[in-house]
């Protein structure tokens, strides 16, 4: 007996009418379309100015409002228009425009792409972690505790007041046999300190300093800072002389430390793209950006956009780098483990 064999069309993807992708049908809809190359150019335009401005933020002046510096701090959020523009290229059906999007998306991703990837690694023989407490802190021994249960050997505080420094030392006391508090800003550590004095970064007071921690792997100096604020105006745009100016004498006091391992611990209120930090930056590595997962974006606490909180090493091989949890500050506090090069002293 003849047996017939039915198969129901589309139900296993072989038959006939094969079903098709969207995106398919999507590219078929514009064949012949003659419209898809002149249709959004005003779309193209903007793409291609957000990939120039991302090309060349180092020529943007700083000449009107530190313009220049405002964008650089900012820079990676420039991305967020990128898929924008993208859906806004296809609701266009404008082949131009989809082009210039993937060039500015190209230019991104060469710009950002690796931090995007998890180049933590195992090991290491230093950790240490930094924080700006907060001045108006609620709660500095829970921040205190908080801190210290990072398991930082070294640890840098910022923004001391001096009825909170106290508080500060009694929390940790138990954790970090030795210490020393310059002006505003401290340095906790489980191994010994010597060689301490503030670091003059043309504030008249004092808000960073410099020490030598003798670690069980060797000799390294410690900077702990903190860079006067900069601020969003109206009228002035994007104040920050003062920082620029500090920012320009820490930088050579790091560079003329008599020691080749030094690490830099604070809230420097600048990223690693802000040209106005290039007097350290030029000389030191993020350990976020060696050895991180991530931006690693540190301010504000409640929704952060831009990591001005900094570790930098020079003369030391960054192994991990991490943002802690919240606490009872307007920053996050981050953390980083080292290796310290055997060949440095």
């Amino acid at each position: 007996m003849a047996q017939a064999y039915m198969t129901e069309t589309g139900s296993d993807g072989r038959g006939p009418e094969r079903r098709e992708s969207r995106l398919r049908r999507l590219l078929d809809g514009w064949r012949g379309d003659r419209g898809i190359w002149r249709r959004g150019l005003i779309l193209a335009a903007l793409a291609l100015l957000l990939a120039l401005v991302m090309l060349t933020h180092a020529r943007i002046p700083n000449r009107i409002g530190n313009l220049g510096s405002l964008t650089e701090t900012f820079l990676p959020w420039l991305g967020v228009f990128i898929p924008v523009l993208l859906v806004l290229g296809f609701v266009r059906k404008s082949a131009t425009a989809l082009i210039a999007v993937v060039l500015a998306g190209a230019v991104w991703l060469n710009l950002f792409g690796g931090l995007l990837t998890d180049k933590t690694g195992a090991g290491g023989d230093l950790t240490v972690a930094t924080h700006n407490v907060n001045a108006d802190n609620p709660d500095p021994s829970g921040t205190a505790r908080d801190v210290a249960a990072s398991g930082a050997d070294v640890l840098a505080l910022e923004e001391l007041t001096a009825s909170a420094v106290p508080v500060y030392e009694t929390a940790l006391a138990s954790t970090y046999k030795y210490h020393s508090v310059q002006g505003t800003v401290g340095l906790w550590s489980k191994y010994p300190l010597d060689d301490v004095r503030p670091v003059d970064i043309k504030l008249g007071w004092t808000r960073a300093m410099r020490a030598t921690v003798t670690a069980p792997a060797g000799r390294v100096a410690v900077y702990v800072a903190h860079l006067p604020s900069v601020r969003v105006k109206m009228k002035a745009g994007f104040t920050a002389r003062q920082r620029d100016k500090s920012a320009n004498a820490l930088g050579e006091a790091i560079a003329d430390d008599s020691l080749q391992r030094v690490v830099l611990l604070g809230d420097l209120n600048g990223t690693m793209n802000d040209r106005a930090l290039n007097a350290v930056t030029a000389q030191m590595r993020s350990t976020q950006g060696a050895a991180g997962s991530g931006f690693g974006f540190s301010w504000p606490a409640s929704f952060p956009m831009a990591r001005i909180d900094q570790i930098m090493v020079k003369g030391i091989e960054p192994v991990s780098s991490w943002t802690l949890p919240e606490t009872g500050s307007d920053h996050l506090p981050i953390a980083a483990r080292v290796t310290m090069d055997a060949t440095a002293s």
